[in-house]
């Protein structure tokens, strides 16, 4: 038999039982349809937070007060002490440092002319817009100088300033934040909502000198630093460890990287990635007994076309070849239709929501297309041995 003969063979076949086709093609096309579904769902969630993280600013290292992290000594005795304004000085003047940001953060009420609204306010310095990547709408930010310096300056976000101000120009007016009387500087352009940390739309800023005043404080909530250059993070870092831990005589603080916590990240969610396009592929194994079910009605359907074809002289492995082309192509079939499905459903589920960034990376079109080969060959190899297992004469008598 000719290559176009086992062709026309298997389109026969599948033509004369068109809904049970139809039915075959359609479960491995939901299967492939799925797989793809949930690959994209969970690629668009790690892009999702490599971007969070990116927006953060680029080369940081974020410094948190206490050690987070197991060690094997003893738990009792020791001291943490408070990372403060001092610490912040004296890691500024690291030469790897391009810039270092204090932060404090508490939620106070805003108050302007009878309105309220509670944002959280972070105390802050002049750095922090350029560690950030932040833009101005309107104003300035912080003014530069000491950190411990009092001032009364607040920079308000968005949509913190739109709800307390309603359509009135911010510049220059003065507002409560608790007991504190403030003046408006400036008003940041938007970023929209962040799943990492503040909504820096809903937020204020001060000056971190006041803050700690105003919140109580002794301790920041941390201190974010620029590296200058990337190849050097883990030099920085160590520098940072060591400094903090002479100036507190022990090492009570907890370092860590933002290329680190990408790469976690992305680690976590590239194997939940890998779980959900697994799970998925349950539904192409049912698929895959369907076709089989289908191949096996078919060879007791056409006992007699296999004794005739045997008795003319096929040979075994072409008979296996016919069977094996039927259930590819229905395979093949379905795992067309259920890869335009899946590229449609991602480009609606994009279209509904922008801001996630959903995408099918192409190692999962390779990959479902060679599943659903395997699918068909898989499932197609033991009808396809029991068609050639035929005797024509047995075949041709039951006709």
């Amino acid at each position: 038999m000719a290559p176009l003969d086992l062709l026309g063979f298997a389109v026969g076949a599948l033509r004369g039982h068109r809904l049970r086709t139809a039915l075959s093609v359609a479960g491995v096309a939901i299967g492939i349809a799925s797989v793809l579904a949930l690959t994209a769902l969970g690629e668009g969630a790690r892009r999702y937070i490599v971007d969070e993280f990116a927006s953060l600013g680029s080369n940081l290292v974020i410094i948190l007060p206490g050690k987070v992290e197991t060690t094997g000594g003893m738990p009792f005795g020791g001291v943490t002490h408070d990372l403060t304004l001092e610490d912040h000085a004296a890691l500024a003047r690291l030469g790897r440092l391009r810039r270092t940001v204090p932060l404090a953060v508490a939620t106070e009420t805003l108050r302007f002319q009878g309105l309220g609204r509670s944002v959280p306010v972070l105390g802050t310095t002049a750095e922090y817009l350029e560690v950030r990547r932040l833009r101005m709408a309107a104003g300035s930010f912080l003014p530069p100088g000491d950190p411990h310096r009092a001032g009364t300056e607040i920079v308000l976000g968005m949509k913190a300033a739109r709800e307390l101000f309603r359509g009135e120009n911010p510049l220059g007016q003065v507002l409560r934040v608790g007991p504190a009387r403030f003046h408006v500087v400036g008003v940041l352009a938007p970023r929209g909502p962040s799943m990492l940390g503040v909504d820096l739309d809903e937020a204020a800023f001060v000056p971190v000198g006041t803050a700690m005043r105003l919140f109580n404080r002794t301790s920041l909530f941390r201190i974010v630093a620029e590296v200058r250059i990337f190849a050097e993070m883990d030099l920085a870092k160590a520098e940072v460890l060591a400094l903090l831990r002479e100036r507190h005589r022990a090492e009570d603080v907890t370092v860590f990287t933002q290329d680190a916590m990408v790469a976690s990240f992305s680690a976590i969610l590239g194997a939940l990635t890998l779980t959900l396009a697994g799970i998925a592929s349950v539904s192409l194994v049912v698929a895959g007994v369907g076709i089989m079910n289908v191949m096996l009605v078919s060879v007791t359907e056409r006992r007699a076309e296999i004794g005739l074809l045997k008795a003319l002289g096929a040979a075994d492995p072409q008979i296996l070849l016919a069977f094996l082309a039927e259930a590819t192509m229905l395979a093949a079939l379905g795992g067309c239709l259920g890869l335009a499905a899946g590229a449609a459903g991602v480009r609606l589920l994009a279209w509904v929501y922008p801001a996630f960034p959903a995408a099918i990376p192409l190692w999962a079109v390779g990959a479902a297309l060679t599943l659903s080969f395997a699918v068909g060959l898989g499932f197609g190899v033991w009808p396809a041995r029991r068609a050639t297992r035929l005797d024509p004469v047995a075949a041709l008598a039951r006709r």
